[in-house]
Protein backbone atom coordinates (compact mmCIF):
# COMPACT_ATOMS: atom_id res chain seq x y z
CA UNK A 1 0.00 0.00 0.00
CA UNK A 2 1.43 3.24 -0.89
CA UNK A 3 1.20 6.85 0.54
CA UNK A 4 0.99 9.80 -0.95
CA UNK A 5 3.84 11.78 0.71
CA UNK A 6 2.96 15.71 0.16
CA UNK A 7 6.03 17.77 -1.56
CA UNK A 8 7.45 20.52 0.56
CA UNK A 9 6.51 24.11 -0.63
CA UNK A 10 8.86 26.14 -2.06
CA UNK A 11 9.32 28.34 1.35
CA UNK A 12 9.56 24.86 3.08
CA UNK A 13 12.43 24.06 0.95
CA UNK A 14 14.32 28.19 1.12
CA UNK A 15 14.08 27.56 4.91
CA UNK A 16 15.77 24.48 4.87
CA UNK A 17 18.42 25.91 2.25
CA UNK A 18 18.66 28.86 4.53
CA UNK A 19 19.18 26.75 7.47
CA UNK A 20 22.05 25.31 5.69
CA UNK A 21 20.31 21.89 4.00
CA UNK A 22 22.34 21.70 0.47
CA UNK A 23 19.74 18.77 -0.49
CA UNK A 24 17.05 21.02 -0.25
CA UNK A 25 19.45 23.51 -3.08
CA UNK A 26 19.22 20.52 -5.30
CA UNK A 27 15.95 19.87 -4.72
CA UNK A 28 14.62 23.39 -6.05
CA UNK A 29 17.07 23.28 -8.99
CA UNK A 30 15.64 19.71 -9.61
CA UNK A 31 12.35 21.70 -9.25
CA UNK A 32 12.58 24.34 -11.51
CA UNK A 33 15.86 23.43 -13.95
CA UNK A 34 13.60 22.60 -16.94
CA UNK A 35 10.98 25.33 -16.82
CA UNK A 36 13.79 27.78 -16.34
CA UNK A 37 16.09 26.04 -19.04
CA UNK A 38 12.91 26.66 -21.13
CA UNK A 39 12.16 30.26 -20.62
CA UNK A 40 15.97 30.98 -21.52
CA UNK A 41 15.65 29.04 -24.79
CA UNK A 42 12.88 30.91 -25.65
CA UNK A 43 14.47 33.96 -24.65
CA UNK A 44 18.13 33.87 -25.98
CA UNK A 45 17.63 31.57 -28.58
CA UNK A 46 21.29 30.63 -28.83
CA UNK A 47 22.36 27.62 -27.13
CA UNK A 48 26.01 29.01 -25.56
CA UNK A 49 24.19 31.68 -24.52
CA UNK A 50 21.32 29.84 -22.70
CA UNK A 51 24.10 27.35 -21.23
CA UNK A 52 25.90 30.45 -20.01
CA UNK A 53 22.66 32.12 -18.45
CA UNK A 54 21.34 28.81 -16.92
CA UNK A 55 24.28 28.16 -15.09
CA UNK A 56 24.41 31.83 -13.64
CA UNK A 57 20.80 31.42 -12.71
CA UNK A 58 21.56 29.09 -10.10
CA UNK A 59 25.06 30.39 -8.92
CA UNK A 60 23.30 33.26 -8.30
CA UNK A 61 20.78 31.54 -6.17
CA UNK A 62 23.14 29.23 -4.40
CA UNK A 63 25.16 32.49 -3.49
CA UNK A 64 22.10 34.55 -2.26
CA UNK A 65 21.37 32.17 0.57
CA UNK A 66 21.54 35.37 3.18
CA UNK A 67 19.79 37.40 1.56
CA UNK A 68 16.74 35.15 1.08
CA UNK A 69 12.87 36.60 1.59
CA UNK A 70 11.31 33.44 2.42
CA UNK A 71 8.35 35.02 2.45
CA UNK A 72 8.72 36.11 -1.15
CA UNK A 73 7.23 33.65 -3.65
CA UNK A 74 10.54 31.81 -5.29
CA UNK A 75 8.86 30.64 -8.47
CA UNK A 76 9.01 34.75 -9.39
CA UNK A 77 12.03 35.52 -7.92
CA UNK A 78 13.94 33.08 -10.31
CA UNK A 79 12.66 33.85 -13.12
CA UNK A 80 13.63 37.64 -12.75
CA UNK A 81 17.28 36.39 -11.96
CA UNK A 82 16.51 34.31 -15.42
CA UNK A 83 15.70 37.08 -17.05
CA UNK A 84 18.44 39.42 -16.06
CA UNK A 85 21.07 37.34 -16.50
CA UNK A 86 19.42 36.62 -20.20
CA UNK A 87 19.30 40.64 -20.35
CA UNK A 88 23.05 40.64 -19.34
CA UNK A 89 23.92 38.11 -22.17
CA UNK A 90 22.42 39.90 -25.03
CA UNK A 91 23.60 43.46 -24.46
CA UNK A 92 27.05 41.65 -24.41
CA UNK A 93 26.33 39.78 -27.87
CA UNK A 94 24.47 42.70 -29.38
CA UNK A 95 25.43 46.18 -28.40
CA UNK A 96 25.72 46.90 -31.97
CA UNK A 97 22.22 45.40 -33.07
CA UNK A 98 19.96 47.62 -31.38
CA UNK A 99 16.37 47.60 -32.63
CA UNK A 100 13.63 50.28 -32.51
CA UNK A 101 9.86 49.13 -31.61
CA UNK A 102 8.78 52.45 -34.10
CA UNK A 103 5.16 53.68 -34.03
CA UNK A 104 3.17 50.59 -34.24
CA UNK A 105 -0.40 51.10 -35.43
CA UNK A 106 -3.06 48.77 -34.01
CA UNK A 107 -4.35 46.50 -37.14
CA UNK A 108 -8.06 45.55 -36.81
CA UNK A 109 -7.45 41.85 -37.84
CA UNK A 110 -5.42 41.19 -34.79
CA UNK A 111 -6.90 38.50 -32.49
CA UNK A 112 -5.71 37.09 -29.20
CA UNK A 113 -7.03 33.89 -29.19
CA UNK A 114 -5.29 33.79 -33.01
CA UNK A 115 -2.04 34.45 -31.65
CA UNK A 116 -2.43 32.40 -28.28
CA UNK A 117 -3.14 29.62 -30.86
CA UNK A 118 -0.25 29.99 -32.76
CA UNK A 119 2.04 30.66 -29.62
CA UNK A 120 0.54 27.17 -28.03
CA UNK A 121 2.05 25.04 -31.22
CA UNK A 122 5.87 26.23 -30.49
CA UNK A 123 5.84 23.44 -27.55
CA UNK A 124 5.40 20.25 -29.37
CA UNK A 125 6.27 16.37 -29.23
CA UNK A 126 8.56 14.92 -31.43
CA UNK A 127 5.42 12.60 -32.57
CA UNK A 128 3.79 15.89 -34.19
CA UNK A 129 3.22 16.20 -37.41
CA UNK A 130 5.82 18.07 -39.71
CA UNK A 131 3.74 21.10 -40.07
CA UNK A 132 2.89 21.82 -36.37
CA UNK A 133 7.56 21.65 -36.68
CA UNK A 134 7.21 23.85 -39.29
CA UNK A 135 4.76 26.34 -37.20
CA UNK A 136 6.88 26.18 -34.15
CA UNK A 137 10.19 26.88 -35.87
CA UNK A 138 8.32 30.13 -37.38
CA UNK A 139 7.04 31.15 -34.09
CA UNK A 140 10.55 30.90 -32.57
CA UNK A 141 12.04 32.79 -35.25
CA UNK A 142 9.70 35.21 -34.72
CA UNK A 143 9.77 35.78 -31.40
CA UNK A 144 14.22 35.75 -31.51
CA UNK A 145 13.65 38.70 -33.93
CA UNK A 146 11.38 40.26 -31.82
CA UNK A 147 12.94 43.53 -29.83
CA UNK A 148 14.40 42.11 -26.12
CA UNK A 149 11.88 44.30 -23.88
CA UNK A 150 8.75 42.57 -26.12
CA UNK A 151 10.20 39.04 -26.32
CA UNK A 152 10.90 38.88 -22.63
CA UNK A 153 7.19 40.01 -21.63
CA UNK A 154 5.14 37.70 -24.48
CA UNK A 155 7.43 34.92 -23.21
CA UNK A 156 6.68 35.39 -19.97
CA UNK A 157 2.88 36.14 -20.36
CA UNK A 158 2.00 33.87 -22.29
CA UNK A 159 4.80 30.70 -22.17
CA UNK A 160 5.72 30.72 -18.11
CA UNK A 161 2.04 32.47 -17.80
CA UNK A 162 2.66 35.03 -14.50
CA UNK A 163 0.29 37.76 -13.84
CA UNK A 164 0.08 41.45 -14.95
CA UNK A 165 1.40 41.81 -11.26
CA UNK A 166 3.92 39.21 -11.08
CA UNK A 167 5.39 40.76 -14.05
CA UNK A 168 5.34 44.29 -13.09
CA UNK A 169 7.14 43.09 -9.56
CA UNK A 170 9.64 41.62 -11.96
CA UNK A 171 10.32 44.43 -14.55
CA UNK A 172 9.83 47.07 -12.11
CA UNK A 173 7.36 48.75 -14.05
CA UNK A 174 3.89 49.83 -13.24
CA UNK A 175 0.96 47.03 -14.56
CA UNK A 176 0.04 49.96 -17.13
CA UNK A 177 2.82 49.90 -18.53
CA UNK A 178 3.09 45.82 -18.22
CA UNK A 179 -0.19 45.85 -20.29
CA UNK A 180 0.12 48.15 -22.89
CA UNK A 181 4.15 46.60 -23.93
CA UNK A 182 1.89 43.11 -23.51
CA UNK A 183 -0.40 43.99 -26.23
CA UNK A 184 2.42 45.57 -28.03
CA UNK A 185 4.19 42.55 -28.37
CA UNK A 186 1.30 40.87 -29.47
CA UNK A 187 0.65 43.33 -32.36
CA UNK A 188 4.39 42.84 -33.49
CA UNK A 189 4.67 39.08 -33.55
CA UNK A 190 1.02 39.07 -34.92
CA UNK A 191 2.61 41.17 -38.30
CA UNK A 192 5.55 39.58 -38.42
CA UNK A 193 3.29 36.19 -38.34
CA UNK A 194 1.00 37.56 -41.06
CA UNK A 195 3.73 38.79 -43.05
CA UNK A 196 5.67 35.81 -43.25
CA UNK A 197 2.03 33.97 -43.72
CA UNK A 198 1.89 36.30 -46.87
CA UNK A 199 5.02 35.46 -48.48
CA UNK A 200 4.73 32.00 -47.76
CA UNK A 201 1.81 30.97 -49.62
CA UNK A 202 2.22 27.61 -51.10
CA UNK A 203 0.52 27.25 -54.71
Amino acid sequence: MTTNVEQPSDADLLARYIAGEEAAFTEIVERYKNALYAFLRRFLNRQDLVEDAFQETFLQLYSSRESFDVDRPLRPWLFTIAANKARDALRKQQRQATTSIGTMSEPDEVSIDDVLNTLSSYDITPLDEINKDETAARVREIIASMPDNLREILILAYFDQFSYKQMADMLGIPIGTVKSRLHTAIVNFTKRWKSGSRGNVRA
